[in-house]
């Protein structure tokens, strides 16, 4: 799962709002990586907030420390501080970088955002095996900084999208109707169409269209691209998704895979972390 957040984080960070590479590219999205017009600090291959986070949480849960806002900031500023990058939004990212407590941070953070933060770091929550308490997990989780309807409702839906490939069974056309009914109130049976904003609820459900749509990575890859917008998040949140699912065809490009950083917590941090994390939640 981590592995395929990254690739999908670290292409579409070369896309984000960035509507004339999309064009430029558009015959041959998964050519490789692109560098960003504006975001210079983040070079082709190299991943961003979406993965770093959701790094911390998949941490968080194989520490198996009690799941409550302290164990989760602990690790999320941990993967923050070992190894600082861009890529958050710029507000976020000052806010980690001068905070090195759990105690600072839950002493001055304002949950009141709504953006797709939360959803963008529950992925690896869906690896847990019963879905209440993957509701549980996610909601605790999102709180922390996003609380609201729409941040927490988001985070939840992500969560269970992995959740649903990873644990079910089931074809892919029964998802719609599992978020109708564990997060009701939103049009989860309905596709998305146009740019994808910032809000959380937009980028999962652009994410959920996406995997509706497409048979195999590679596709649902190329469609988040091609929303426009916020396509790394997008791309990160589906391919936590997808990467569960045997009915989707797991074929990411190989050079995308090659071509993706290792460093210190790169793709082979990733491979690693991905099977510890699998033989963790089997062990339960």
């Amino acid at each position: 799962m981590l592995l395929e957040i990254a690739v999908g984080d670290a292409l579409g960070a070369g896309y984000e709002f960035n509507d004339p590479a999309i064009e430029l590219h558009r015959d041959n999205l998964l050519h490789g990586y692109v560098q960003h017009a504006k975001h210079t600090g983040i070079k082709p291959g190299m991943y961003t907030d979406d993965t770093q986070m959701s790094i911390g949480t998949a941490e968080a849960i194989l520490s198996r420390e009690p799941w409550m806002p302290a164990t989760l900031v602990r690790h999320w500023l941990a993967a923050f501080h070992r190894d600082p990058r861009d890529g958050y939004a710029r507000g976020f990212q000052a806010f980690l970088e001068s905070h090195h407590t759990v105690e600072q941070f839950l002493a001055d953070i304002r949950p009141d955002s709504d953006r797709a933060g939360a959803a963008m770091r529950a992925g690896p929550i869906g690896m847990i095996a019963h879905a209440d308490r993957v509701i549980e997990m996610a909601t605790i989780q999102a709180e922390v900084t996003h609380r609201t309807k729409g941040g927490v409702d988001a985070a939840i839906a992500a969560a269970l999208m992995a959740w649903f490939f990873r644990n079910t069974g089931d074809p892919k056309a029964k998802l719609p109707a599992l978020l109708l009914a564990r997060v009701p109130g939103y049009a989860w049976d309905q596709p998305w169409k146009g740019r994808v904003g910032v809000a959380g609820l937009e980028c999962v459900t652009s994410a959920l269209t996406a995997v509706m749509a497409h048979d195999s990575l590679s596709a649902i890859l190329k469609c988040c691209v091609e929303y426009g917008g916020d396509v790394d998040t997008v791309a990160a949140i589906a391919m936590a998704a997808a990467s569960g699912s045997r009915e989707i065809e797991q074929n990411l490009p190989g050079h995308l895979i090659e071509g993706l950083e290792n460093g210190d917590f790169g793709r082979d941090y990733l491979v690693t972390l991905d099977k510890r994390l699998s033989e963790a939640v089997a062990s339960r």
